[in-house]
């Protein structure tokens, strides 16, 4: 495997800022780390918030921290059908236009009017990353992946490149369970 990569999966989550945690869980609240995650600075909380739809609810979803500058539900396509919201396949942060909802936590809710998406597949890497894989920030590269019977290629995952990252490429449940991805499975990027 010449350019290997981590392939991890992104349950369904939110971001919020802390205008919408404090409306959410009360004045002044900070983010409880739970669990570090693979990209540094990043973490699982222990604050779940329900996510309503039109159609349905998730009851219990996980916050990651810090904090953001924008408050944003990442969801599978199927979570999105089984809410009743059309989400559309967007990077992290690129949430213009996109879907709506309601967040409610033990202290208030909100009605945020756009950040549902699905997350485009995408890989961290750091400078040093990119240049070791021949490849450039916002590039647009493929990833074989191969399991037992699943096996499969996904295209356009886009290659976010910064100092701040570590090497790992993130997919929704939808497409881990496409591949039947197993713990510590890695993936060879195509160029």
């Amino acid at each position: 495997m010449n350019k290997p990569v981590l392939i991890e999966t992104s349950a369904r989550h939110l971001h919020v800022t802390q205008e919408v945690l404090e409306t959410l869980f009360g004045e002044g609240y900070q983010l409880t780390p739970k669990k570090d995650l693979s990209q540094p600075g990043q973490f699982a909380c222990e604050e779940r918030v329900q996510v309503i739809g039109p159609k349905k609810s998730f009851p219990a979803v996980s916050i990651l921290g810090p904090v953001r500058p924008e408050t944003q539900v990442e969801l599978s396509a199927s979570d999105a059908r089984t809410i009743g919201v059309q989400a559309f396949v967007r990077e992290s942060g690129d949430i213009a236009g996109t879907a709506p909802c309601k967040l409610v936590g033990p202290k208030g809710e909100v009605e945020i009017d756009c950040g549902v998406i699905v997350a485009k597949r995408h890989i961290h890497m750091t400078p040093e990353d990119a240049a070791e894989y021949g490849v450039q920030d916002k590039q647009i590269v493929s990833v074989k992946i191969d399991s037992p019977e699943r096996s499969l290629i996904f295209g356009d995952v886009v290659v976010r490149v910064s100092p701040k990252y570590a090497l790992a490429m993130h997919i929704d449940t939808d497409e881990a369970n496409a591949a039947l991805l197993a713990p510590n499975t890695y993936g060879e990027i195509l160029l």
